[in-house]
Order: structure tokens, then sequence, then C-alpha cells
């Protein structure tokens, strides 16, 4: 390690690799976090995953759709005809 201040590497961590954004909420009907598309199970036991167990629901988070864009009614549902 270098006694450099400005050095980049001062910075440097071993923390572990995660898809959080710091948007955490969970979208009711999915259950699935709105940021990083994680469930609740998946993010708290984060931490104690095996790094392939990790890098294989990275993998699968594109795949997810967190928070469905179908609209639940609004304006038009409230219309009698």
């Amino acid at each position: 390690m270098t006694d450099d201040p400005t050095s980049d590497r001062i910075w440097a961590r071993a923390e572990i690799e995660s898809p959080c954004i710091r948007v955490c909420v969970v979208h009711p009907e999915t259950r699935l976090c709105v940021g990083c598309a994680r469930s609740i199970d998946e993010i708290g036991a984060w931490s104690r995953l095996t790094p392939d167990a990790r890098a294989a629901i990275m993998a699968e988070l594109p795949t997810r759709d967190a928070a469905p864009t179908v609209r639940r009614g609004g304006r038009a549902a409230r219309r009698t005809p």
C-alpha cells in the first residue's frame, strides 16, 4: 500500500460484489427489490452466499421484472359505462 493520499489504492476495499443501487423498495406484488431485483431472502443471505451463488443470482437478475409496468386501473377503471 502506498502512503500517497491521492492514490486510489487507499480507498480500495475487499467488499462483496453486490447489485444494490441503493433504491431499496420491495414491490408488494413481485416481492422483489425495485432497485436490484433481488428477493428479501437473497438480500438477507447475500453476505453468507458463496461467490458462485452470488454470481448465479446476478446472472439471473436482468431477466426479472421487479416492478411490472401494467396499470392497475386508474381513472379508466373508475369510470362507469
